[in-house]
């Protein structure tokens, strides 16, 4: 699992997955709590398996940072 998620997305996932997560407790919408769960969760861990299959990467800098590094040393 590499990281496929940027630091704005993450941003962006929490923020949302805390309105959902609060707006379905308040209203007892068991679909807007698991939405909500699942943003923060790959909010949480920067991946999310729904990029892979539509090829969406919208970057995690400090993986770009160690991969530059890498091919530099070699």
């Amino acid at each position: 699992m590499k990281c496929n998620m940027g630091k704005t997305d993450r941003i962006i996932r929490i923020v949302l997955g805390l309105i959902l997560l609060g707006w379905g407790l308040m209203n007892s919408c068991i679909i807007a709590d698991i939405v909500g769960v699942i943003l923060l969760a790959t909010a949480a861990i920067g991946w999310c398996p729904l990029y892979l299959p539509l090829g969406i990467n919208s970057g995690c800098e400090s993986e770009k940072e160690e991969d530059k590094k890498a091919s530099e040393e070699q």
